[in-house]
């Protein structure tokens, strides 16, 4: 390939300087000194030739194009969103780049494929409806779905519902449901609306009404969830317009519902300080479960018979005999029917029981279909009880042998179960059971003990005690769905170095029937961009294989001494390492990693879907779990790559990630020397009770003192960036405003950055620039070049 001038290369830092995010890539050709790069081991400045360029704007551009849709341009058909339509008929996907997109619809009956949109024409067509125009690659289309029969593609675009018939773009014509209109009976002669704390049933046809409930209160009222923050916020009222929280009888005849109490609840508040519209700010009280509360909103579920209430005038409460629930995140208690019957699962605070009752509609008297009890805790992320009337009896996915496997529950024995699976190895979910209950089919990781543990298969499962069959035996990670009938799945097969293959399977046997695309890495690879890799390694212990994945810079010199930044989330709830190739390529760490650095990311002991014991170092132990497995598996990845600088760490995460990255820092800080976190809960009290309590059960107040990062906070000697959102309806803002506070308080220096009118999800324009200059700065040693970015004008 031919050298590029020096007046190419001022062109290109021209573009980049003036505002383009999407700087090409350097090629192989380009000199050393003008490469992404880091410090060098030893260099001797009379044998290095005079920079050509300032290095570091070339690699923020390449970062930022990375961050700015890069990676969707440079990877063709990495993931062709494959979705089965509503009706069943069909196969929906897409294919292409992203300004070259197509829309194809597989008939599943006649094998026949066709293309029924492209993303030149949508645009087109947005922009003759009088929407505002946006070139291709900007359209984002998603909630894609096909009606063979009217030719109308339904999809969601620019936070609104639209159709398309082939020409022309129009609204949707469902829109969404008004709260107060209430909720509409399946026969569609009851409608049921919220007023004054207090349900009322209304005659569709009559306009005849009878109050369901009348003792309702704003601390106790009836049908209502918490109000979530951004519908306050949104709607500018402690009390917004919510949809009834109810669930209808097949039948029509009885409402299932709740009252919801808050009595003793202590509430948070919120200021937005640059409300939409308005010049004031707005202050908000809310309602939100903390973690270790004294007191948590509780739930109490009843029914009520509407048509004996419109019959008589008046209702009748049937309060179903179950405990009432701590309510450990805003949202609605389990509501749902079986076979003419309420089922609902409950939770025990603490997560030591999960229980699933079926009520009598009449007498509130209830029975106990299943029972699921582990100790420590029962991490409900790892565990599932699934009604299956097929097989007259409930699927629980539990760990009581250590591993998440699969049993058949029957009413006679709501404690007990037949084991359907059995090994080391861990169900992750029911993904289709047979009409004829003969089968089901199941995803699974950890089975086949050649592979990497965390890769996904397909499993079909009989009720015989035979060894499930596998669906999906080439060995890689499936990501794979079954249509509703069972007949067909779709399977996007990978590895993080391994482009996505997307087949069309049998649902019975697993054959593959049709090859619907394979990714097209060609350009990332021409671009100098390296794959991924996959790290195995021993946790601190010495003796516990982990995983983790290193990312790298474009074109990296071995014979160069680069950094190493940690992109930790530890949270036992999941994993972090990607195992498909679309989600390795896309994280955030491969665009970092241009600036001149290595990125990694780590599973240590404490996370997920490798058995109980592996997770259970998590237990009443967020706040040190993982912390020695990354360093030691940072340090086997330097023993075996030696560019790998273990004198200059730094490490960054979001949400529990931001938690950790701050950990990290406050407990190993001679060995993290510069951090980001985002949105990060570091008083784990000040977050949604679940996600802590899941972990940590009914830990006492010491214990929750210990794994605070305020404890901790004395021990910070480098560069820290706390980041979080103002408006932040997952983890308030509080966590980040008292950590600061502690920091203060002794002694330290921290940096912060309060984005306005942004949710937890801080990723914007602004966030890049401050998380790019931070480590490029206090990392890298250099000074971050003056790139504009796109400001926005709100995140709410």
């Amino acid at each position: 390939m031919r050298k590029p001038s020096s007046l190419a290369l001022s062109a290109t830092l021209a573009l980049v300087l003036a505002g383009g995010l999407s700087a090409p890539s350097v090629d192989a050709a380009t000199p050393r000194h003008s490469r992404p790069h880091a410090m060098p081991r030893a260099a001797t400045p009379a044998v290095l030739p005079a920079p050509v360029l300032p290095p570091l704007a070339l690699r923020y551009g390449t970062a930022l194009h990375l961050l700015n849709e890069g990676a969707g341009s440079l990877l063709i058909d990495a993931n062709l969103s494959p979705s089965f339509t509503h009706d069943g008929a069909g196969l929906l996907y897409r294919k292409g780049g992203l300004a070259s997109r197509r829309y194809l619809y597989l008939d599943l009956t006649t094998q026949q494929e066709r293309e029924i949109a492209n993303q030149a024409d949508l645009a087109r067509a947005f922009a003759q409806a009088g929407n505002p125009a946006l070139p291709p690659e900007k359209l984002r289309i998603e909630d894609a779905d096909f009606d063979a029969h009217a030719g109308l593609l339904t999809f969601k675009a620019m936070d609104k519902s639209w159709q398309y018939d082939g020409k022309t773009v129009s609204a949707a014509q469902h829109a969404e449901p008004d709260p107060a209109q209430g909720l509409l009976s399946p026969d569609g002669r009851w409608r049921v609306v919220y007023r004054h704390y207090n349900l009322y049933a209304v005659d569709v046809q009559s306009g005849h009404e009878v109050p369901l409930t009348t003792d309702g209160t704003r601390e106790e009222p009836y049908g209502r969830e918490i109000a979530p923050l951004m519908d306050i916020i949104k709607q500018n009222t402690e009390e917004p317009a919510l949809p009834v929280s109810a669930q209808w009888s097949p039948d029509s005849r009885y409402l299932l519902s709740w009252r919801l109490d808050t009595r003793g609840v202590e509430p948070l508040s919120i200021t937005q300080q640059s409300p939409v519209g308005s010049f004031t700010p707005h202050t908000f009280h809310y309602i939100y479960p903390l973690a270790g509360a004294k007191m948590l909103p509780l739930a109490r579920r009843m029914v009520v018979d509407v048509e004996a209430a419109m019959k008589k005038g008046k209702a009748r409460i049937v309060p179903i005999d179950m405990p009432a629930e701590a309510l450990l995140y805003p949202a609605a208690p389990d509501l749902g029917w079986e076979a003419g019957r309420p089922r609902m699962t409950w939770t025990e605070r603490g997560y030591g029981r999960q229980v699933v009752y079926a009520a009598d509609p009449e007498t509130g008297a209830t029975t106990v279909l299943a029972e699921d009890a582990v100790t420590p805790v029962v991490t409900v992320t790892s565990s599932a009880l699934i009604p299956a009337p097929q097989l007259h009896g409930e699927l629980a996915i539990s760990e009581r042998s250590g591993w998440a496997q699969l049993y058949l529950v029957r009413p006679d024995a709501p404690k007990a179960g037949t084991p359907l699976t059995r090994g080391n190895w861990e169900v992750l979910s029911v993904d289709h059971i047979a009409p004829d209950g003969h089968d089901l089919i199941v995803t699974g990781v950890g089975r086949e003990a050649s592979r990497n543990p965390y890769w996904r298969s397909l499993y079909r499962v009989t009720l015989d005690g035979s060894a499930p069959l596998e669906l999906t035996p080439e060995p890689l990670d499936h990501d794979a769905s079954v249509s509703e009938d069972g007949r067909w799945i779709v399977d996007a097969m990978s590895s993080p170095a391994t482009p996505t293959r997307t087949v069309l399977r049998d649902g019975k046997t697993g054959a593959i029937l049709r090859e619907l695309g394979t990714a097209d890495d060609s350009a990332w690879k021409a671009a100098g961009y390296a794959d991924p890799e996959l790290f195995q390694g021993v946790a601190a212990d010495g003796k516990t294989p982990i995983q983790g994945m290193i990312l790298r810079p474009a074109h990296l010199d071995p014979a160069l001494h680069y950094p190493v930044i940690d992109n930790v989330y530890t949270g036992p709830t999941t994993t972090d390492v990607p195992a498909s190739f679309a989600d390795a390529h896309r994280v955030s760490g491969n665009a970092l990693a241009q600036l001149g650095a290595i990125v990694v990311m780590i599973d240590g002991r404490g996370t997920s879907r490798r058995g109980q014991a592996f997770r259970l170092p998590a237990f009443q132990n967020l706040g040190e779990v993982g912390l020695d497995d990354h360093i030691a598996l940072i340090r086997q990845m330097a023993a075996r790559y030696p560019y790998i600088d273990t004198s200059r760490v730094g490490v960054y995460g979001g949400s529990a990630g931001g938690y950790d990255a701050a950990r990290f820092m406050l407990r190993r800080p001679e060995f993290f020397k510069v951090g980001i976190a985002s949105s990060g809960n570091h008083e784990l009290r000040l977050d949604k009770a679940w996600w802590p309590e899941v972990s940590m059960g009914l830990a006492d107040d010491a214990t929750w003192e210990r794994k605070s990062n305020l404890s901790v906070a004395g021990n910070l000697k480098g560069k820290l960036l706390l980041v979080h959102g103002d408006i932040d309806d997952n983890v308030p803002i509080t966590a980040s405003f008292r950590l600061e506070k502690a920091l203060i308080d002794a002694g330290k220096d921290v940096d912060m950055v309060v984005l306005p009118n942004t949710r937890h999800a801080v990723y914007q324009p602004y966030y890049w620039k401050k998380f790019l200059d931070y480590f490029t700065l206090n990392l890298l040693g250099e000074t971050p070049p003056a790139l504009p970015y796109t400001p926005t004008a709100s995140h709410s």
